[in-house]
């Protein structure tokens, strides 16, 4: 579960009642934001900042462990200026980067080294100074996660898959990977887009959409999941499926109960 789904956590104490609450829905894994962001007001305890020393982030570990619940990836989602991500935007550039830095540390020190995020719409023409930027900004990451293991996984939905996939492999590194939302795809192309990205994908977010509702629970929205499923399965993908739920409403616990039980009968 995408544990941001629930609620933020501004401290240790507020963390701990998130991961009560996703474990009586039943879910296996959780999926914890590990980043300050002030553009949306956003304070979290597990900003590496913050989670700094050995013993705060074992805690961390030993806190998801004592409910039974494993870590499967973090997200580091910054803002830009303009864009979410902004890895494309120079303004306060040099700091986003420097905090994903310090959340892919976060992550390898916990023991989960996936760390997800959105870095911006990439451009399709990579002749362009924008282009130029981004590679820029994932690189000058990407040198400090090979040192120490982590793996940055760019979210789908910014741009094409076929645009994210040559976007991969100008960067080049083995550490730079894919976690893929299939709701984000569907305008994009959802299971074709599984197949483009097949090499990359270490990471899914369960996530539906249906725009008659506005409703996100899993298994009643647009996501054709009998053929996603199935091209997960065609590729070999045998990673976590994080249930994102963005309803924001009282009972996105019962939300998620319902996509998690969707997803086990799929």
């Amino acid at each position: 579960m995408a544990l941001w789904s629930l609620g933020p956590a501004a401290n240790f104490t507020e963390f701990e009642h998130l991961l009560d609450r996703a474990a009586a829905t039943g879910v296996k894994a959780v999926q914890p934001w590990c980043v300050d962001e002030k553009r949306w007001n956003v304070v979290c305890a597990l900003d590496p900042d913050r989670c700094a020393t050995p013993g705060q982030r074992s805690n961390v570990r030993k806190a998801c462990e004592k409910r039974g619940l494993a870590i499967s990836a973090f997200c580091a989602q910054v803002a830009g200026p303009k864009t979410m991500g902004g890895f494309g935007e120079d303004e306060g550039l040099e700091l986003r980067l420097e905090k994903t830095r310090r959340a892919l540390r976060l992550a390898v020190d916990i023991g989960a080294p996936i760390v997800t995020t959105h870095i911006g719409p990439i451009p399709e023409d990579r002749d362009t100074s924008a282009y130029g930027r981004f590679l820029k900004s994932v690189i000058a990451v990407l040198k400090d996660a090979e040192r120490s293991h982590g793996i940055f996984a760019l979210e789908t939905g910014q741009e094409s898959a076929t645009a994210l996939r040559q976007f991969i492999e100008d960067v080049g590194s083995p550490n730079l990977k894919v976690n893929y939302d299939p709701a984000n795809m569907l305008d994009l192309g959802t299971v074709e887009g599984v197949e483009i990205l097949a090499p990359y994908i270490v990471h899914t977010h369960a996530k539906d959409r249906n725009p008659k509702t506005g409703k996100p629970t899993v298994g009643q929205g647009d996501v054709p999941w009998k053929e996603y499923l199935a091209a997960l399965t065609k590729i070999g993908y045998d990673g976590w499926f994080a249930i994102e739920d963005e309803s924001k409403d009282p009972d996105v616990a019962a939300s998620i109960v319902t996509g998690r039980a969707f997803l086990e009968k799929m």
